[in-house]
């Protein structure tokens, strides 16, 4: 039987890739975006597959009147593709209030609200997948990344515990950790104002986000394949990242945290109260 996807920022991308690969598989797929119409070639070419609906994840009772509109048509949601993002560079001092819960509100609280929709319609299943479209900057940074990866860092922290809670009711959660890929992300792009103390440490990662559009390596269709070998493999990991730059990124911060760890831990174990 196929199965029932709701993807998140569906019109380009990794959005628009899973739609396809979903689609590629036999399977119907409820692509959501902010401009549904650059999905219509997809609904032209797979009517009785692909779906464009409207969908601002940021606005909560939108995010619930769609999950309950799917379901009704529907039946169900087999897997929740929280993809719907943008990037933004600034230091932690150079971003305001406003552009911080900005970013919080599309990488974070929409896709906790969007999660809390379709568990209940999951759990009586007992079956689902929810996919977090997270980056390699969920356990990583650099200058000019606060916000950004604070936003990953928190959907990471949440989806952590969200697997534990509802894997044992059939439900699968994998974080996806992309690297590099030749997305939107970088062209749309936000900027702080900048402060010039940061031209140093917080300019290179200006430079490179600007000039890196178009150019990165990886092929989102690719990493999206993966995603789909590793939804359907018995052993889902609950993180993946993707692309050379991601997994070494990953690996080296990994190693460096666990040195770290290390060189302090005789200090740090020795903090108990005295027997």
């Amino acid at each position: 039987m196929s199965r029932v996807w709701l993807v998140t920022g569906a019109s380009s991308g990794f959005g628009r890739a899973f739609t396809e690969a979903a689609v590629g598989q036999g399977d119907v797929v409820v692509a959501t975006a902010r401009r549904p119409e650059a999905l219509a070639d997809l609904v032209v070419a797979h009517p009785d597959q692909v779906e464009a609906l409207a969908l601002d994840v940021t606005d909560p009772a939108g995010i619930d009147s769609v999950v309950s509109d799917v379901v009704e048509r529907h039946g169900r949601i087999d897997v929740l593709v929280n993809n719907a993002g943008r990037t933004h560079v600034g230091a932690a001092e150079e971003t305001t209030d406003a552009e911080l819960r900005s970013l919080f509100e599309l990488h974070f609280f929409g896709p906790a609200s969007l999660v809390r929709a379709v568990l209940p319609h999951m759990r009586e299943r007992r079956s689902g997948a929810i996919v977090q479209m997270s980056s390699m900057g969920g356990q990583m940074t650099y200058p000019g990344f606060s916000a950004y990866c604070a936003t990953k860092f928190a959907l990471e922290g949440f989806s952590d515990a969200l697997a534990a809670e509802v894997g044992p009711l059939g439900i699968k959660v994998l974080i996806v950790e992309p690297g590099a890929f030749r997305t939107n992300l970088m062209g749309g792009a936000g900027t702080s104002e900048e402060i010039a103390d940061y031209a140093d440490t917080v300019g290179p990662t200006r430079r490179t986000v600007a000039a890196g559009d178009g150019n990165q390596p990886g092929d989102p269709a690719k990493a999206v394949a993966v995603v789909l070998t590793a939804l359907a493999d018995d052993r889902t990991p609950l993180r993946l990242p993707l692309g050379g730059d991601g997994v070494d990124a990953v690996l080296g911060h990994l190693d460096t945290q666990r040195a770290e760890i290390t060189a302090w831990e005789k200090a740090a174990r020795d903090t108990a109260f005295a027997v």
